[in-house]
C-alpha cells in the first residue's frame, strides 16, 4: 500500500511502500490546513501538523479458520454386521466409551477353532514314526502359528485407534518370540537325541510344549479380534457418524489443518444427493469402513496462513483478536502457539506459512465450529508513549525515510529512523521530537525551497 497515492512529475521523491499490517490505537494529531506552492505554482492540499506521543500497533492479518483440537476416525476391524449401536450424532463420549458393537462370524468361527485346537494340543499326544514324525509334527506346529500371526497382524493392521492396533501388535510380536524360543528349544531336543545325548521322549516333551504354547497364543490372537469388534471411542469428545474428509484417522492432529490421508466415509464419493452416507443399525460393513469419527472439541485453536513478507515478526505468545464469519460482531482472542518451520502454498498463490493459535471463548459469544473462516489480526508489535506521525508524512529521498519539517517559513528534509509501523501511524525513533511541525499530507507535492504560506 502506498502512503502517498498521487504526485507530480515534477517531485522526484518515490512514495514510500507501507507493509501489511493495520493500527491499533494512536495518539490524536492536531491538523491544520495549509497550503504551499509547488513547481509551476500549480494549487496543492498540503496539511500541517506535528508529531506527537501515542501508542501504535503493528497488526499482520491474516486469514484462517477454526481448528480442533483432535479428530480420531473409527473403523471397522473386520468385514461383519453393526448390530449394536450405542450412541447418537452430536453426544459427548469419554475416552473409552463403547460406540459399537459389530458382529463378525468369521472372527468367531475363527476364535471358535482355535479353542478346539487348544482342548486338543491339552490333552497331548506323541507323533509317530520316530524322529522323522517329530519333524513332520514340529514343521506342521511352526506352519500353523506363522499363519497365525499373520492372520492376526492383519486384522489388527485394520484398526484404526492408534493406541488398540499398537498394543495388538505389541502383543503379537511378544507371541511370536515366545513361539520362536519355544520352537528352538523342541528343535534342540531333536538335536540332543540325534547325538544320542537324550531320549527321545524328553524330545516329545519339548515339542509337546510348544504346541500348547501355538494354541494358547492363536486363541489369545483370535479372541482379542474379536473383543476388536466392541469399537470404543479413542479420544473424549462429540461423536459424528461416518468419516471426516481431510482429517487424519489416526493421528491426534488439529482437525482440518494437517494433511494427513483418511479412508473416505462409507457411502462418500458415491452417495446419492438427500441420502444420509452414515452406516445405519443392522447394516453390513467392509474392513476399513469408516464408521464414527469422535472430534475432541475441549480447546479450540486457529490456524492461520502468515504471508512470507510478515511471518518473522510473529513469534509464539504473540496476541491476535479473531472475528469469525459465521459469528458477526462477536470477537474472540487468540494467543500464537507455535509457527510452522516449512512454507505452504496459500489460498491466494504464495507462498506463506501456517501459524497456529489457541483461541479463548467466552460464554457471551457463540461457541465455534471446526473449520469455520476466520479473520486473525496478529499484533505483532506494539509502542508505548512513542513519537508519532501519519505514515502519509514519510517519503523516501535516496532509499532513506524522510519527513518535511517546518523551519521557519520553509520546508527542510529530515530523515527520520522508524519504529513500529502502524498502516496509518507510525513511530519515529530518531530526527523528531514530540511538537515538532511537519507537512502530515501532500508531503511528496513539496518540493526543496517551498515555503509554508
Amino acid at each position: 500500500m502506498s502512503v502517498a497515492r498521487h504526485r507530480v512529475a515534477c517531485v522526484s521523491e518515490l512514495p514510500r511502500r507501507r507493509p501489511r499490517s493495520l493500527v491499533l490505537a494512536v495518539a490524536g494529531l492536531f491538523l491544520v490546513s495549509s497550503t504551499a506552492a509547488s513547481c509551476d505554482d500549480e494549487p496543492t492540499d498540503v496539511r500541517l501538523g506535528a508529531a506527537a506521543r501515542g501508542t501504535v500497533a503493528e497488526i499482520v492479518e491474516a486469514p484462517g479458520s477454526v481448528t480442533a483440537r483432535a479428530a480420531a476416525t473409527v473403523s471397522a476391524p473386520a468385514a461383519g454386521t453393526l448390530d449394536d449401536l450405542r450412541v447418537e450424532p452430536g453426544r459427548r463420549v469419554s475416552k473409552g466409551q463403547v460406540l459399537a458393537v459389530l458382529d463378525a462370524p468369521e472372527l468367531e468361527a475363527r476364535r471358535q477353532s482355535a479353542e478346539r485346537a487348544l482342548d486338543e494340543a491339552s490333552r497331548g499326544g506323541v507323533p509317530s514314526g520316530g524322529t522323522s514324525g517329530f519333524v513332520a509334527v514340529r514343521r506342521q506346529t511352526d506352519k500353523q502359528a506363522a499363519d497365525a500371526f499373520d492372520e492376526a497382524r492383519a486384522a489388527a493392521a485394520k484398526i484404526t485407534d492408534p493406541e488398540l492396533r499398537q498394543v495388538l501388535l505389541k502383543q503379537i510380536d511378544a507371541a511370536d518370540e515366545q513361539y520362536t524360543a519355544a520352537s528352538a528349544a523342541a528343535a534342540a531336543s531333536l538335536r540332543s537325541v540325534e547325538r544320542g545325548v537324550a531320549s527321545l521322549g524328553e524330545a516329545v516333551n519339548s515339542l509337546s510344549a510348544a504346541q500348547r504354547l501355538q494354541a494358547q497364543q492363536a486363541y489369545e490372537l483370535a479372541d482379542a479380534a474379536v473383543e476388536a469388534l466392541t469399537l470404543r471411542a479413542p479420544v473424549a469428545g462429540v461423536v459424528q457418524f461416518g468419516g471426516t474428509s481431510g482429517a487424519s484417522a489416526s493421528s491426534l492432529s488439529d482437525l482440518l489443518s494437517a494433511g494427513g490421508p483418511v479412508a473416505p466415509a462409507a457411502g462418500s464419493g458415491n452417495s446419492l444427493p438427500g441420502v444420509d452416507s452414515a452406516v445405519p443399525r443392522g447394516a453390513f460393513v467392509a474392513a476399513g469402513t469408516p464408521l464414527f469419527t469422535v472430534v475432541d472439541v475441549g480447546r479450540l485453536g486457529l490456524v492461520a496462513e502468515v504471508d512470507e513478507t510478515d511471518v518473522l515478526l510473529v513469534k509464539a505468545g504473540v496476541k491476535a483478536t479473531v472475528e469469525l464469519d459465521a459469528a458477526t460482531g462477536a470477537g474472540y482472542e487468540a494467543t500464537v502457539r507455535s509457527i510452522d518451520l516449512l512454507p505452504t502454498t496459500s489460498s491466494r498463490g504464495g507462498v506463506s506459512y501456517k501459524v497456529r493459535l489457541d483461541l479463548a471463548t467466552g460464554e457471551d459469544k457463540p461457541t465455534p465450529r471446526p473449520g469455520m473462516s476466520a479473520v486473525i489480526r496478529l499484533q505483532v508489535r506494539e509502542a508505548d508513549d512513542a513519537v508519532t506521525v501519519p505514515a502519509s508524512a514519510i517519503i523516501n529521498v535516496d532509499g532513506r525515510d524522510t519527513v518535511w519539517a517546518v523551519r521557519g517559513e520553509s520546508y527542510e528534509r529530515v530523515p527520520v529512523t522508524l519504529g513500529v509501523q502502524g498502516e496509518d501511524v507510525v513511530q519515529v525513533t530518531e530526527g523528531l521530537d514530540a511538537g515538532q511541525r511537519i507537512a502530515v499530507s501532500g508531503a511528496d507535492e513539496i518540493q526543496p525551497g517551498d515555503k509554508t504560506s
